[in-house]
């Protein structure tokens, strides 16, 4: 392992997820809310509570209840009047059930003064969740989308057919109380009805549009899931405001900044990659070899969200995945590395946030008797990375703004 390399990618990564932290955000978004009556938060989500102790600290005794919705291990504390629940993702289970019957309980009552103070991150598509389908046949049929190498749309526009507060029925659920929504942005292009599937926000996308996924899948749905398909979503909202805050573009613009500071040049390929993770690892390994021999040292940045076709029953995640795709391209570049993270410390079910490969990392992995494809068809990126220390392991960092990529080419 080139260890000054594995030095400064750390230090990016560092840096990077440390400038997306949603707390000075939702400051932002608070100067400007007009919240009257009670304020009844709900905050749901991979930062949800990182978030909510923002509008705690920022809000005080305004806040009159709330209730948090979050993955496991992600609550770091308790927080005053706030009630915290973590759940599974990205299968939801029963305690996420729990905690969105909480902010169900919480807001049925909320008068037409009062206000509902909704935190949305990444993540909450699964963490907030009412099925109107059994619990074990939503489960199945996510686990079918996260198999089929559908992508974040395609997932969301089928999850809400089946849910009591997605695609704007949260929102219809707590009129007449306005709703004043701060949404922390995991999906390209700020697609609000998307985001989190859109729990306060029209939807966008129609029966028809549905239906197109599942054949596209060739998924396998009951009578009563095929049922709620045809029903239409809530196309009009009238007691919601919006407000966004925290993207890709930000984390790829923090990464430029640290790795300048290390000496690096920084170029941005792109803030909207969206394809195979294996095809993205293969296409920046070509970036590197393009660039392996050049006298000066650069940075090369790929902010988005790849997907994974899963076709193995090993242990990985889509960051693990590409930066295991892009070592052989690099093998044997000594000043070359790749590596890729999720901004919320998460990749796939594992306890790492993703991967790292450099020059060395190919040979390493072959010497403990791995064969890469033959590890990549078996999506068993986690075990294979493991054998050369290449783990990027963060810990939940309270935000989701999506994944970064980088090439690190050290001259």
């Amino acid at each position: 392992m080139n260890v000054q390399l594995r030095a400064d990618a750390d230090q990016i990564i560092r840096h990077a997820i440390h400038a997306v932290q949603p707390n000075e955000a939702v400051f932002r978004a608070l100067r400007d809310a007009e919240l009257t009556g009670r304020v009844l938060l709900v905050a749901v989500g991979k930062a949800a509570w990182q978030m909510a102790k923002a509008a705690s600290d920022y809000l005080g005794e305004r806040i009159h209840r709330g209730v948090v919705c979050t993955k496991y291990g992600h609550c770091m504390g308790n927080i005053e009047r706030i009630q915290c629940y973590e759940g599974g993702h990205p299968v939801p289970d029963e305690n996420g059930f729990r905690g969105t019957e909480a902010a169900l309980e919480l807001t049925r009552n909320a008068m037409p003064e009062d206000t509902v103070l909704f935190l949305v991150s990444g993540g909450g598509s699964a963490l907030f969740e009412k099925p109107l389908i059994s619990p074990s046949t939503l489960q199945n049929i996510t686990q079918q989308l996260l198999a089929c190498g559908a992508d974040i749309v395609e997932i969301n526009t089928i999850r809400k057919r089946f849910s009591a507060v997605k695609g704007g029925r949260f929102a219809l659920h707590c009129a007449p109380a306005k709703v004043y929504q701060i949404v922390l942005s995991d999906i390209l292009g700020d697609p609000l009805d998307m985001i989190a599937s859109g729990p306060a926000c029209p939807d966008s996308a129609t029966t028809q549009d549905a239906l197109a996924i599942v054949q596209k899948y060739g998924l396998q749905l009951d009578e009563n899931a095929r049922e709620l398909l045809s029903l239409e979503t809530p196309k009009k909202l009238d007691n919601v405001k919006t407000c966004i805050t925290g993207s890709v573009r930000e984390l790829c613009t923090a990464a430029a900044q640290a790795s300048y500071k290390l000496g690096y040049e920084p170029v941005l390929l792109t803030d909207q990659l969206n394809c195979e993770a294996r095809e993205a690892g293969r296409f920046l390994s070509a970036v590197a070899r393009t660039h392996a021999n050049q006298q000066k040292k650069l940075a090369f940045i790929a902010g988005g969200e790849t997907v994974v076709h899963i076709t193995g029953t090993g242990l990985g995640g889509r960051n693990q995945e590409l930066a295991l795709a892009a070592a052989p391209g690099i093998e044997g570049l000594p000043q070359v590395a790749v590596f890729s993270v999720g901004s919320d410390g998460t990749d796939g079910p594992t306890d790492a946030a993703g991967g790292y490969v450099d020059g060395d990392t190919a040979a390493q992995i072959r010497r403990q008797g791995w064969d890469i494809d033959e590890t990549l068809k078996n999506n068993d990126s986690y075990h294979a990375l493991a054998q050369a220390e290449g783990l990027v392991i963060t810990g939940p960092t309270g935000t989701n703004v999506n994944d970064f990529s980088m090439v690190l080419v050290s001259g």
